[in-house]
């Protein structure tokens, strides 16, 4: 009730899935409708976390229409402004063409700045590209080594592909020594650029 639009949209879930309060879509679309309004004006200010999370409210229908669009919109704003969450977000739109087209190798450079930022949902997904060789060439040493990083930096889904590439592609000890140092000289890349 005091503006906290994070507080809000919390408050929103709760009422959707009936978490401490009774289930009630109406008191959440309410809540979540204050949110939107919360978010949209911090982010016509400029201000790349709101920017961020009112894409995704975007997404969802939170507290406004479905529209990809306008997610895409919010997204963009915040991730030329180098925010890690808004970049993730992009990326994920262009890879399942949703607002903009279906683009693999833009979801690749969008993931990869987030990435390098220690962003370790966009290390996974960028694991998973250099996996499949969407939007890049396939390269399962490269894979392994930004699954180490998303993994190390608490994606758990990632210790999960580093298994079916030990297991299911004969993925060998020289290769995985290969994608330790190659992580190695990722995280120094990382590091150096969150110094400067």
């Amino acid at each position: 009730e005091q503006g906290d639009a994070d507080a809000q949209v919390k408050l929103g879930g709760m009422y959707i899935f009936g978490q401490g309060v009774p289930q009630d879509n109406v008191e959440a679309a309410k809540w979540y409708r204050k949110a939107a309004e919360q978010f949209r004006k911090a982010a016509e200010q400029g201000d790349a976390y709101a920017q961020y999370r009112l894409g995704g409210m975007y997404i969802f229908g939170q507290g406004v229409p479905e529209d990809d669009v306008e997610a895409v919109k919010w997204y963009r704003k915040a991730a030329e402004q180098g925010d890690a969450d808004g970049q993730y977000g992009l990326g994920y739109m262009y890879h399942g063409g949703a607002g903009v087209p279906l683009n693999y190798v833009e979801a690749v450079k969008w993931w990869r700045k987030a990435a390098e930022q220690g962003h370790a949902k966009s290390q996974f997904e960028l694991g998973l590209m250099y996996f499949t060789g969407e939007g890049v060439p396939k390269n399962y040493v490269e894979a392994c080594a930004w699954y180490l990083l998303a993994k190390a930096n608490g994606d758990e889904r990632a210790s999960g592909m580093i298994s079916v590439l030990e297991k299911n592609f004969n993925f060998t000890t020289e290769q995985i020594e290969q994608s330790k140092a190659r992580a190695a000289e990722l995280l120094r890349l990382i590091e150096q650029k969150s110094a400067e």
